[in-house]
């Protein structure tokens, strides 16, 4: 059980039809041994039922100041005595005024202005309440207070419209949740990351590319923004959501992926290579589809750039990160590639247990030996690595 499973959460609870998400998001969490207690506005209970999220979540739930259970009648302050955060999802587009504008006349509300622990909010509203001025002044108003806005999501609305203001799915938000209490290790850097595959065109149709799904590199760009910093994700071609807070650079080739590193590399201070880029590519690709006949086709290949070389090779380069995947032998070649490419650290893993998996298992490899990490999740590795990225920044430009 980790650190997270342990925390004690506030769940806030304000009326709109995105509501009924709570009652999965209160299961997740106590599926995950999490304390919740939730407190709800009365608009809320229009939509859910107390005796519903009483039931998921083992505890009583809370609608009013005056609610004679709390024995010093100081709900407001009780509350958040103990707990790790507050959130509040849905957090509706009048309950966001209240906060922007410090009112207190609910529970809930007493609760966001008398707290003290971190208090996020999930949006949840339509398109239009949500595009209002007014409403995107709330929401600029409260994260200069240092409220912490999670979402919305774009999609298709209880109104029948598409648009931003639907609240994040409750997995999602308890990913967001999790990377919140991460520790801020690289606050303030800028960490350009490339993942996923290359595709390098035969013709018009075809090409050659390999089986990296980019689920590595996403996470560790994901994990890079859990820790603070400001992320570049330049990837290949694959069907993966980006984390939302990434500057992301869509490519195709090994070329492109270069060109645009070679735009972004000036202002990062690390780089990490996860893409997995073609070794070759077609010299002579045809511009129509290549008809099947009876003749063998023969492909003349010719070496793609390197791109960590090319970014090592720099005057003044930024910390850099090697990925290795590798059939056998791993700690040998691991090692032969972290030096020939004269990289501070190299994470390296075996493909047949990598590939297209949601777990893996990394070995890291620098000047200090060889850290083998415990088979995981891999936003789990990826945020371990993250962690060791930072201590060698820091021992590196610190010394």
């Amino acid at each position: 059980m980790s650190d997270f499973d342990s925390k004690r959460i506030l769940l806030g609870i304000t009326g709109g039809i995105a509501a009924y998400k709570a009652a999965e998001l209160i299961r997740l969490m106590v599926k995950r041994h999490m304390d919740v207690q939730v407190v709800m506005t009365e608009a809320a209970a229009q939509f859910i039922t107390p005796t519903t999220l009483q039931a998921l979540s083992g505890k009583p739930v809370f609608t009013s100041l005056w609610d004679p259970r709390i024995d010093n009648g100081m709900a407001h302050i009780e509350f958040t005595r103990d707990a790790d955060a507050l959130l509040v999802a849905p957090a509706s587009a009048d309950f966001i005024a209240k906060l922007a504008h410090g009112q207190a006349n609910d529970l809930l509300s007493t609760l966001c202005l008398a707290r003290e622990c971190p208090l996020l909010v999930a949006p949840a509203m339509n398109r239009q309440m949500w595009e209002n001025p007014a409403t995107r002044r709330n929401v600029e108003q409260i994260e200069r207070d240092g409220i912490s806005v999670l979402g919305p999501a774009s999609g298709e609305q209880a109104c029948g419209e598409l648009g931003m203001g639907r609240m994040l799915e409750p997995e999602e938000l308890l990913d967001e949740l999790e990377g919140f209490f991460q520790p801020k290790v690289l606050a303030g850097k800028h960490v350009l990351i490339t993942a996923g595959p290359t595709f390098e065109a035969i013709d018009a149709v075809r090409g050659i590319t390999n089986l990296s799904s980019g689920k590595m590199g996403y996470a560790v760009a994901r994990a890079a923004i859990e820790a603070g910093a400001q992320v570049t994700l330049i990837s290949g071609p694959t069907a993966l959501k980006p984390p939302a807070a990434a500057k992301l650079i869509r490519v195709t080739s090994a070329q492109e992926m270069l060109n645009a590193v070679n735009g972004e590399v000036d202002g990062a201070d690390i780089f990490i290579s996860v893409a997995a880029v073609a070794d070759y590519y077609v010299l002579n690709p045809s511009e129509q589809k290549i008809k099947k006949d009876a003749h063998i086709l023969t492909l003349e290949l010719a070496p793609n750039p390197d791109i960590v070389a090319n970014v090592v090779s720099r005057p003044n380069p930024p910390f850099c990160v090697g990925f290795a995947a590798e059939s056998e032998n791993l700690h040998e070649f691991a090692e032969l590639k972290r030096h020939r490419k004269n990289l501070p650290l190299l994470a390296a893993n075996l493909v047949q247990e990598a590939v297209g998996t949601d777990e893996s298992q990394l070995t890291l490899f620098d000047d200090n030996g060889v850290h083998a990490l415990v088979r995981g999740p891999k936003i789990t590795l990826a945020r371990q690595l993250i962690q060791h990225i930072a201590t060698l920044y820091q021992a590196t430009y610190s010394a």
